[in-house]
């Protein structure tokens, strides 16, 4: 008999993030919701926002089952990775850390969080929003390295990353099947250590979170070697895995 995993879905606002309205719950432990994402399924465990998510998209029934995670609870998590500056600062990211300190998952699952953005039509399942990636941000340079990150974070803990949806995406996680959450190989992290060390000598962490009120301290440039470092890593980690 195979241990039981610990199976985690997060659940974002893209169009396509309906589809998950009609997945049976059994193959997830835990279900994560992103902002607005609660709206799709009934029977989500924690509902993640940022602090000037409008209250008037807020649950107005939370059961006794259920939890609202804020920032009061995200960001001392999402600090111990580090912090918002080299994490990435959009909740699809967060929540990824926030799920990886409080929940100890074997396997984040993604969905509704690609970031695909085609510049006409829906932005999210209930209309036009204001995108977090779409944002001048310095932390967003780069969504694939900063995805490549969490990944190899994630695998530092034993914890595969994966998403659920098939066409293109800014995350650099594998595809994998809602019957087969495991089967993506981990990758190794080995090679994160250099970038680690890098981010290390930058200095770019703010206890409280609040990246933008210094973002004057930030250089772009460091920032995109950085990401570089991670995607490397990354990529490395997958082909040492397949050797």
């Amino acid at each position: 008999m195979t241990d039981p995993k610990t199976t985690v879905l997060i659940l974002g606002s893209a169009p396509s993030a309906l589809a998950a309205r009609t997945w049976s719950r059994v193959p997830f432990t835990y279900v994560v919701a992103i902002n607005n994402a609660w709206r799709i399924r009934d029977d989500w465990d924690y509902l993640i926002h940022p602090e000037d998510f409008p209250a008037e998209r807020r649950p107005a029934v939370v059961l006794g089952t259920q939890h609202i995670v804020t920032a009061d609870e995200y960001v001392p998590r999402q600090n111990h990775y580090g912090g918002f500056v080299y994490a990435g600062g959009t909740m699809a990211f967060t929540a990824g850390y926030w799920a990886l300190s409080a929940l100890e998952p074997d396997v984040l699952a993604f969905f509704g969080c690609d970031m695909m953005y085609s510049g006409s039509g829906r932005t999210h399942f209930y209309g036009n929003g204001t995108a977090d990636p779409l944002r001048k941000d310095v932390t967003l340079r780069s969504l694939e390295a900063k995805s490549a990150r969490l990944g190899l974070f994630a695998g530092a803990q034993g914890c595969r990353t994966v998403r659920l949806s098939n066409g293109p995406s800014r995350l650099v996680f594998p595809s994998a099947r809602i019957s087969d959450l495991t089967a993506a190989p981990l990758p190794a992290v080995s090679a994160m250590q250099n970038a680690r060390r890098f981010e290390n000598d930058l200095g770019y962490y703010v206890a409280s979170g609040r990246y933008w009120e210094v973002e004057h301290r930030f250089d772009p440039d460091e920032i995109d070697v950085l990401d570089r470092m991670w995607m490397s890593a990354y990529r490395l980690g997958v082909l040492d895995h397949a050797a």
